[in-house]
């Protein structure tokens, strides 16, 4: 009995101590996991700022004279198929093919908006309006800050990814619904210097606005 006595407390103590890990491993899941949210919510934050400037910005260009259509056209469809992705604000992606295809519709509307504003050079009149400028700065801004939040989501996912694949927790972590998020990817031909290449529908570019 004695020894029996001395065999059930060690495993009593072996369970607290088990239990113990086990809640603690919980509970540093289930804060990283509300940091990886967090960050996510203010990269849409980042995002949807930008989406709403750009009604105020086909509004100004559009009185431009003459500005080339089918570039503004691509910033309006831009920004409706991001709209389009079926994405939740509350918490971030938990599967890779999500995060790309909002990427991908992300990246669209950044390469329709780089190149309105690469064409809006060729109207002075355009350049010279203080809306326009206005507009444009809050734009480069906004880029800015996308770029900022997106880095730092990846490193509150990184450090969230380690503490999932660590000892304890990876022993439960599956079991409790905490698996590894997917990072932001570089842009593809992020790494080299982007072709303007100006479509005028054959016609050269406007010298003066008109």
């Amino acid at each position: 009995m004695k020894v029996f006595g001395i065999i059930l407390i060690a495993l009593v103590g072996i369970a607290i101590i088990v239990g113990l890990s086990v809640v603690g491993s919980y509970n540093g899941l289930v804060g990283k996991q509300q940091g990886v949210d967090a960050a996510w919510a203010q990269v849409l934050n980042q995002y949807q700022r930008r989406a709403d400037l750009v009604p105020n910005l086909v509004k100004t260009v559009q009185g431009s004279a003459n500005f080339e259509k089918s570039t503004l056209e691509a910033v309006v469809n831009a920004r409706a198929s991001v709209g389009k992705v079926n994405i939740d604000a509350s918490k971030a992606p938990a599967d890779a093919a999500t995060l790309q295809k909002f990427q991908e519709a992300q990246g669209q509307f950044s390469s329709a908006l780089s190149r309105l504003l690469v064409v809006s050079e060729n109207y002075p009149d355009l350049k010279a309006s203080a809306g326009f400028r206005d507009l444009q700065t809050q734009l480069e801004g906004t880029e800015n800050r996308i770029a900022v939040e997106r880095g730092r989501f990846n490193e509150v996912v990184k450090d969230y990814n380690i503490l999932v694949r660590r000892f304890p927790a990876v022993l439960f972590a599956g079991i409790f619904g905490f698996s590894p998020r997917p990072y932001f990817q570089s842009d593809v031909g992020a790494e080299k210097a982007p072709e303007i290449n100006f479509d005028f529908g054959g016609k050269s570019a406007p010298a003066n606005g008109q």
